[in-house]
Formats: C-alpha cells, sequence, structure tokens
C-alpha cells in the first residue's frame, strides 16, 4: 500500500508540473473578447461628486 500511495503521489507531481511548465495554454473565444474589452481605455466617472452629505449637515 505505501508503494501504491508513493506511486500516486509521484503521478501526480508529474501531471501537475506538466500542465504548470510544459504545455501553453490556448486562448478561447471567450478570453480573446476578454482580453480586447481590457485593453480599450475606461470611461472614467468622478463618483465623489454623487456622494450624499455626512449624516447632520444641512446641505
Amino acid at each position: 500500500m505505501p508503494y501504491l500511495f508513493g506511486g500516486l503521489v509521484v503521478l501526480n507531481a508529474a501531471t501537475l508540473g506538466y500542465y504548470l511548465f510544459l504545455q501553453q495554454p490556448t486562448t478561447t473565444q471567450t478570453l480573446k473578447a476578454a482580453q480586447e474589452d481590457i485593453t480599450q481605455p475606461l470611461a472614467f466617472t468622478n463618483s465623489a461628486e454623487y456622494i450624499p452629505p455626512i449624516i447632520g449637515t444641512r446641505e
């Protein structure tokens, strides 16, 4: 039984190493669309203009 457990640990480490370091990820259609959205400039709105006054003031 210890050999079986050790073998599974080694197999798991080898599989993890393969997927982390050797296999290059492929870009999907949704990933490409998300990357294009990220690179586009975002419209900025100053939200400080819309903050309500502090409680207790009469503004």
